[in-house]
């Protein structure tokens, strides 16, 4: 009998327990919340606001930009003196500059052979250009298959160079740089750089240097990228989206106002003469073909973007190379903005404009506030907003602001307008990696010099999507969860209920969706569904 009682006694006992940490916990809430938690979270949504004017008016700006340039026609050939080059009877083939064609490589085994054979593919006098393969590979089975084919190509009478070092210093800044220091670049007048799996037409120095050679003032001629693997699965289409964005409109607006942008770091043409005036390739950062572009800006010379010229590549098709790309172009950009913001203000051979632009628009807004406004207003401090009736988000702030910034970022890939709820909810995701890489690149720690080479298919690619029988959708996990996605899914999906049982902001299928994504992600989702064109 006394078993029995003392048996119903406990369950009693853990609900008396579980009653009074509740009501600890809602009295501990209630005390600060008015004092501490109210204050706090109606500075960070005026903060938030603020980022989100800047960059809504930064998006607005180059949309005005893009539409002159449509209606008034301002074609590169146009702003700028092109003629084709022409034979000269009594110079011959000396009559055209000495191109050199910069390859570097890092255990490419997919896709080595179709950079080398589209770079040798390239229309140019055979005595007036010289391929150079700049191969860091530690894998030698990869390296002896590299250094073959050069030999290949070299037997067909091309003039390739296999150039290997015996350190990894610095990276694919420090390849390039080794590779400007052999003697034969001396008598070379253009660079032209392009990544492992970047493939060229033919004509690509023919519509290139025309415009170099007649514009003694262009630094750089950059071309669009064109993705051979867009449709391989929805993550590649999303980032089919956000890249078409950065050429159609971020890359035109700059050659086009202020004769300045970010070089890509690959398909792009320099004069040697600006490169080496800027200082060369450095490694202090990973994003060394901006940091070049702002040093050679910053000694007043122009860029031009060709959108018109596209060289094939292939996008990151797997979740985990595509994380490591993002934080290298997201922190890059931190780290190199924290130091050469004081050489750019103090410049004195450009224009305040041209600070301006370079300093405001090109860094802080759209390297700084963009990742850093995405997740923290629209995953951290909306959504804590329903926990905190007292704090209201205007409208303007947290519906018209985002959804006219969506728009104008899908213009530019008009085909996948159908999937701009799922470009929203992966961008979202991603701004924590892009926010996370931004601070470590700000404050310069521990990951800021983290150089991982993207993983491209190549051949793979191409063989896989030749063989590929059809199939149902299906989830893949991943090697490895990840505890940080995963814990803010768990923080939007209590938001959202809270919101459709207690809230009045109706804010709860966002969160909800929002918090599937974050799942997702979470969890090592690759992304193997192909979406209907």
């Amino acid at each position: 009998m006394d078993r029995l009682s003392s048996t119903t006694v406990l369950p009693d006992t853990f609900q008396g327990t579980r009653d009074d940490f509740s009501m600890q916990m809602a009295l501990i809430w209630g005390q600060i919340k008015a004092p501490l938690i109210v204050p706090l979270l109606r500075l960070s949504v005026i903060i938030c606001l603020i980022m989100s004017l800047m960059l809504f008016i930064e998006r607005v700006y180059m949309g005005i930009v893009i539409l002159l340039v449509k209606l008034f026609g301002r074609k590169p050939e146009r702003r700028y003196k092109w003629e084709p080059l022409k034979d000269d009877v009594e110079l011959g083939n000396s009559a055209y500059p000495v191109v050199l064609v910069q390859i570097p490589m890092y255990n490419e085994r997919e896709v080595y052979q179709l950079s080398i054979g589209a770079a040798c593919g390239l229309s140019w006098p055979s005595d007036r250009i010289i391929i150079q393969i700049l191969d860091d590979s530690t894998d030698p089975t990869i390296k002896d298959l590299v250094e073959l084919e050069c030999q290949r190509w070299a037997s067909k009478g091309i003039n390739i160079k296999y150039e290997i070092r015996d350190n990894r210093n610095g990276y694919k800044a420090g390849a390039l740089k080794e590779g400007m220091k052999r003697s034969y670049v001396k008598h070379c007048d253009y660079v032209v750089i392009f990544d492992a799996d970047f493939q060229p037409e033919p004509d690509f120095l023919w519509r290139t240097i025309p415009f170099l050679v007649h514009n003694p003032e262009l630094a750089l001629v950059q071309a669009r990228w064109k993705f051979v693997n867009a449709d391989e699965c929805l993550m590649t289409r999303m980032q089919e989206m956000s890249l078409d964005y950065h050429f159609t409109v971020e890359q035109e607006v700059g050659s086009s106002t202020c004769a300045f942008f970010g070089f890509n770091g690959t398909a792009g043409v320099w004069r040697i003469a600006a490169l080496n005036e800027a200082g060369g390739w450095k490694d202090r950062t990973t994003v060394e073909d901006m940091d070049l572009a702002v040093r050679a800006s910053l000694k007043g010379w122009r860029f031009l973007y060709l959108g018109s010229l596209k060289v094939k590549n292939e996008l990151p098709s797997t979740l985990k190379a595509y994380r490591y790309q993002q934080h290298r172009w997201s922190c890059g950009p931190a780290n190199l903005f924290r130091k050469m913001v004081m050489e750019i203000i103090t410049n004195k051979k450009v224009s305040s404009w041209k600070k301006v632009h370079v300093i405001y628009s090109f860094f802080v807004v759209r390297k700084l506030v963009a990742h850093i406004v995405t997740f923290i207003f629209y995953c951290v401090v909306l959504p804590a907003t329903v926990l905190v009736p007292e704090v209201e988000v205007p409208k303007w702030g947290a519906v018209y602001i985002p959804s006219i910034i969506t728009i104008l970022n899908a213009v530019g890939t008009p085909r996948s307008l159908h999937l701009l709820v799922f470009w929203i909810l992966f961008e979202n995701v991603m701004s924590l990696h892009r926010t996370k890489a931004t601070f470590i690149g700000l404050l310069e720690a521990g990951r800021v010099n983290e150089w991982i080479v993207t993983e491209k298919l190549g051949d793979a690619l191409k063989a896989k999507a030749a063989t590929k029988a059809p199939r149902k959708p299906r989830f893949r996990f991943g090697e490895r969860l990840h505890f940080l996605e995963l814990f803010i899914g768990a923080y939007l999906f209590f938001c959202g209920c809270y919101d459709a049982v207690f809230g009045k902001n109706h804010y709860f299928i966002y969160l909800y969706a929002q918090a599937i994504a974050f799942f997702i992600m979470g969890f090592g989702y690759v992304g193997t569904i192909v979406p209907n064109s």
